[in-house]
């Protein structure tokens, strides 16, 4: 999750909420690719998860990088938190979980470039200290109990009050992990059309890159275990958001919606402040229980955007939200899959088109059948399966105009980072039913062999 915004003054005028996301215009020269992944930590001798402090931890896991590779250290209350280094970001996730959050880049090579030295960097530090890391969607085994919340003031305010919404936000915070990629837009009406497609046929990423099919040591009944916990986790933040298909969505109407999501804090000279449940609304106005007489500044809304949880999310970017975590070939393939449909005209139109006509249901239950079914899942006679062969092709030929060579030019573009996509959908197999394969099969239900066969 995002570290504390920094920067920008007090806000004086409703414009500049507006304005703030308009920043984000970019040329398409100017358009890069940031890509952020999450992993599980655990004692390679126990698998048990990995605490904060301690010989065997993700603290230990942080001084190892920050000594022998160069990051620089990030802190919070005299902990340390989270590294950093030539625009990229480490940081830990609420049960512990170690994300990648990436600079950004140009190509999809470069990107993948990234996330194999980083996986390198945390392997050479973890092996020493008796430590495994492990791509997956959900937790295979450990109970709410087992998991430990990192020691972040925003973790702590956000625990209590994903206790009082839906029922999931805690197993959300400590038990699933994510791939997200970071995209960028040349103008309002350009960012429309990507929000657009990316909300639209996000439930195709969820399908090809569902890998959570076990939970607290069992199968669960789902491919995506974690797209199923944001179905139920707050729907104040969460979900597919219908308003941005509507006619004269823009800049201004995602204000609209953001303001209308309850706050979890205000943070100011180094510590959160609980605001949980209070109204940025009334921040603007100065009547903000936690802060009476105060207004908000820029870094007081951009941190608020960070707690809004859509499968899409604009800030002065556009996330793709949908994604498992999973093995290193689908962490190159996620840019690669939506860099295809987004930053190539044709490619964007074309994956509009495969949309468009949808209603708010439909959409909707997409997003419930690949959760539940993955590649398996039907929607009104259509089958996930033709859905992303389609999208595959519309992808592919988007990577193929971009040509962007990669290998000082022996790669003539970024084609090939799809093909562990295709051959999913050539088997109708992704990650979780090969992992339900194995666990029925050569396991014979013992799931502790999945962080041999699986570990990074």
């Amino acid at each position: 999750m995002s570290i504390p915004q920094s920067g920008g003054g007090p806000i004086e005028r409703p414009e500049q909420l507006a304005g703030y996301l308009e920043q984000g215009c970019k040329p398409k020269t100017a358009w890069r690719i940031g890509t952020e992944h999450e992993k599980f930590g655990y004692r390679l001798d126990t698998h048990a998860p990995i605490p904060y402090d301690g010989a065997q931890s993700v603290r230990a896991v942080l001084d190892g990088l920050a000594s022998r590779f160069g990051w620089q250290p990030i802190s919070e209350d005299v902990r340390l938190i989270g590294l950093q280094k030539d625009g990229a970001n480490v940081s830990l996730e609420p049960g512990g979980q170690l994300e990648l959050s990436g600079a950004p880049l140009e190509t999809i090579h470069e990107t993948c470039d990234e996330v194999n030295e980083h996986l390198r960097e945390v392997r050479a530090v973890a092996e020493e200290l008796g430590i495994g890391f492990i791509g997956l969607g959900a937790a295979p085994e450990w109970t709410h109990d087992q998991m430990p919340l990192m020691p972040k003031g925003r973790y702590a305010l956000m625990d209590a009050y994903m206790a009082r919404v839906g029922t999931t936000g805690t197993t959300m915070m400590r038990r699933t992990c994510t791939v997200q990629v970071n995209l960028d837009f040349a103008s309002e009406a350009d960012m429309v059309q990507k929000m657009r497609v990316a909300i639209a046929l996000q439930p195709v990423a969820t399908a090809l890159f569902a890998n959570s099919p076990f939970f607290e040591g069992r199968p669960n009944g789902k491919k995506s275990y974690r797209s199923w916990v944001w179905q139920h986790l707050d729907a104040a933040r969460t979900g597919m958001l219908p308003f941005v298909f509507e006619d004269g969505f823009g800049f201004e109407r995602w204000v609209d919606y953001a303001l209308d999501v309850p706050m979890y804090f205000v943070y100011r000279d180094g510590r959160y402040i609980d605001a949980l449940g209070q109204s940025f609304r009334d921040f603007l106005a100065g009547r903000l229980p936690a802060l009476p007489g105060e207004v908000p500044t820029l870094s007081d809304w951009a941190d608020h955007l960070t707690t809004i949880f859509p499968e899409a999310r604009l800030k002065r970017f556009i996330e793709m939200r949908g994604a498992d975590g999973g093995p290193w070939r689908r962490l190159c393939a996620l840019p690669a899959l939506w860099v295809g449909l987004l930053y190539e005209q044709d490619a964007l139109d074309a994956a509009w088109d495969l949309a468009r006509h949808w209603d708010a249901d439909t959409r909707e239950a997409w997003r419930v059948a690949a959760s539940v079914d993955g590649l398996q899942a039907r929607v009104g006679g259509l089958s996930m399966r033709d859905l992303a062969r389609e999208l595959l092709v519309i992808a592919e030929a988007g990577l193929r105009r971009r040509a962007r060579p990669g290998a000082g030019g022996l790669i003539a573009d970024e084609t090939h980072f799809l093909n562990a996509l295709k051959e999913s959908v050539e088997t109708g197999k992704v990650p979780a039913d090969e992992l339900l394969d194995r666990y029925h099969g050569d396991w014979q239900g013992d799931l502790g062999r999945i962080y041999a066969d699986y570990a990074y």
